[in-house]
């Protein structure tokens, strides 16, 4: 019976692995089966199912996704992201220093993904001002977040799980520094090697990246009323930060009792109440300015769409059979058929100075739209328009940004004084973020990836199963047989090569859950400590360049830099194999067997 069940465990293994490598199913809907398959197969039990469940490092990961949403809500990361164009200047040297010592630093507290998210548009703008080529940056990005993620125990969901697996086995709790030397190490063997070669390896190519800049930069022509009683009154139009890009204003007109100002030049002129300022600005600084106090958008003067109700700003392109087409936005009669307004419109290469709702729509213009969220879902049944972005265009809660970053210190803090279990710390940290309003409870579920969590859970699971019915045993014991004679070092640098390369073909978390219970019987086996195997899985699975595959922020970027994939083989596999030397020499020296 248990021969059955060890081999029934090892065909679903496989066959899990099969999907992530060929991408038959999605990965966290291919392990969750896989679980499914042993819990019906009677290979897993109910406790042992409950058990899976109550591993702390899948709740410390979600944690630790909504601490990074509420530095991201909060306009943190922007605030870091803006003052990096302005440091930069033009020289490709100079950037990749200032990247490094940005991008390294904030992954090693953050999910690096939201790291990415929001740098990639930063670097395309830079280099559509700087003539640089994106192609140069967006793999860089990429490999110093994941060099940046490696140096601390919060840095990667990949380190919180090894340690959270090694610890159910009963070795000792990581600390949250414990890797932090290797660690910058790491960071510093990259650095190194992208700027005096790396770079040199990589494609010039601009293709869909000048695309995706021309989305993130495009602006929307809009109006706004000064309310009475506002605390604008009183103030100079130009320099004001509300109304300033790189300190230039983004108003173009102002209309004061109805008539638009000519005899007073905009650099002198001083707000009054009711004047109407019509702007260009991106969905952003429509966002900040429409949260702004005391001021109105035009649009908002027959009051609020849909009141009482989640409003909701969105994005919609007119399609090529659109109704809409030649008509304006006031004839369009949007508003009055779906309780939806038209707030900014924008025209791709089309500078639109006069009065948006008078324009004749056109095929490709875009339209930012507001109103009740359940009214959008009736305008996505209409044939009107080739695309909704329903992503919620919100202003940052900069009031609370400093409130956010105590709170991941102290999170921080709290783990590395070991005044609490970094679980619970995160956990906390999470909460305390919620009830501060530094994000909503609406925004932390989504700050969630929960296909990473339920792709934990499922591969708890199948990592329980070959451990209890001996395969972990097994695998380790087929090592020791073939490479014990080699001594420890060597096992380990195996053991490195084995995780490094399995990350490249299937996810890095599947990689962790599996082989962290195999090199603790490894090292039983050899009658070794554990810790250097472990550490190895660690930066193994960690440290993916060579695919864009292997790891999430390496897959964004693929398409983003308009790379091949061979590009990836190029840079990546001569840094691939200096991290391995560097792990097989320096891990026994911080950790000793």
């Amino acid at each position: 019976m248990e021969s059955f069940q060890l081999g029934f465990t090892l065909v679903v293994l496989a066959a899990v692995f099969l999907c992530f490598a060929r991408e038959w199913l999605p990965a966290e809907l291919a392990a969750l089966a896989g679980m499914a398959v042993l819990i019906v197969g009677g290979v897993l039990s109910g406790d042992e199912v409950a058990g899976v469940f109550s591993n702390p490092a899948p709740l410390t990961i979600g944690a630790m996704f909504v601490l990074s949403g509420a530095l991201t809500r909060t306009g943190a990361i922007d605030w870091l992201a803006d003052r990096f164009s302005r440091w930069a200047g033009k020289s490709l040297s100079r950037v990749f220093i200032i990247l490094a010592l940005v991008a390294v630093p904030l992954s090693a507290f953050l999910n690096n993904t939201p790291v990415v998210v929001v740098f990639l548009p930063v670097l395309m703008a830079f280099c559509r001002r700087s003539g640089l080529k994106a192609s140069k940056l967006l793999i860089p990005l990429s490999f110093l977040s994941i060099l940046g993620g490696s140096a601390t125990l919060i840095g990667t969901s990949t380190n919180l799980l090894v340690a959270g697996v090694a610890t159910e086995h009963g070795e000792p709790a990581f600390g949250i520094f414990e890797i932090t030397g290797l660690g910058v190490i790491y960071a510093l063997i990259g650095f190194l090697y992208l700027y005096f070669i790396g770079r040199h390896l990589l494609p010039e190519r601009d293709t869909v990246s000048s695309l995706i800049d021309a989305e993130d930069t495009r602006q929307f022509c809009s109006a706004v009323e000064i309310r009475e009683g506002s605390p604008l009154v009183g103030k100079r139009l130009i320099g004001h930060p509300l109304f300033s890009d790189r300190k230039r204003t983004i108003v173009y007109e102002v209309a004061r009792d109805g008539r638009r100002v000519e005899d007073i030049p905009l650099d002198a002129l001083v707000l009054a109440e009711r004047d109407v300022l019509w702007f260009r600005a991106t969905s952003k600084q429509l966002a900040e300015i429409r949260a702004a106090k005391g001021l109105r958008m035009l649009h908002e003067k027959d009051g609020p769409a849909g009141g009482g109700t989640e409003v909701r700003m969105v994005e919609a392109i007119i399609g090529p059979r659109s109704g809409l087409i030649g008509r304006s936005v006031r004839e369009s009669g949007i508003r009055r058929r779906y309780g939806i307004v038209v707030t900014a419109v924008h025209r791709r290469g089309v500078n639109l100075r006069e009065g948006y709702r008078d324009v004749r729509l056109a095929f490709g213009d875009t339209l930012l739209l507001e109103g009740p969220a359940h009214n959008l879902v009736r305008l996505r049944r209409e044939g009107d328009f080739l695309s909704l972005n329903e992503t919620e265009i919100k202003a940052p809660r900069r009031s609370r940004v400093l409130l956010a970053a105590g709170i991941l210190a102290a999170v921080v803090m709290a783990a590395a004084l070991e005044l609490l279990p970094i679980a619970s710390a995160a956990l906390a940290g999470a909460v305390l973020a919620i009830l501060t309003r530094c994000l909503d409870l609406r925004e932390a579920y989504r700050s969630i990836e929960w296909n990473i969590l339920f792709l934990i859970y499922g591969m708890l699971a199948i990592g329980r199963a070959v451990e209890t019915t001996g395969g972990a045993e097994l695998m380790a014991d087929a090592v020791v047989a073939s490479m014990a004679a080699l001594g420890p070092i060597a096992i380990l640098a195996a053991i490195y090569l084995l995780a490094s390369l399995l990350t490249e073909l299937i996810t890095n978390n599947a990689v962790a859950i599996l082989l962290t219970p195999v090199v603790i019987s490894i090292a039983a086996s050899l009658n070794v400590d554990a810790r250097p195997f472990i550490v190895a899985i660690m930066f193994g699975a960690s440290a993916s360049f060579l695919t864009p595959i292997g790891y999430q922020t390496n897959t964004y970027v693929y398409g983003a830099g308009g790379y091949k994939f061979g590009d990836f083989v190029k840079v990546g596999l001569p840094l691939n194999l200096l991290l391995w030397g560097a792990a097989t020499l320096l891990i026994p020296r911080f950790w000793p067997f």
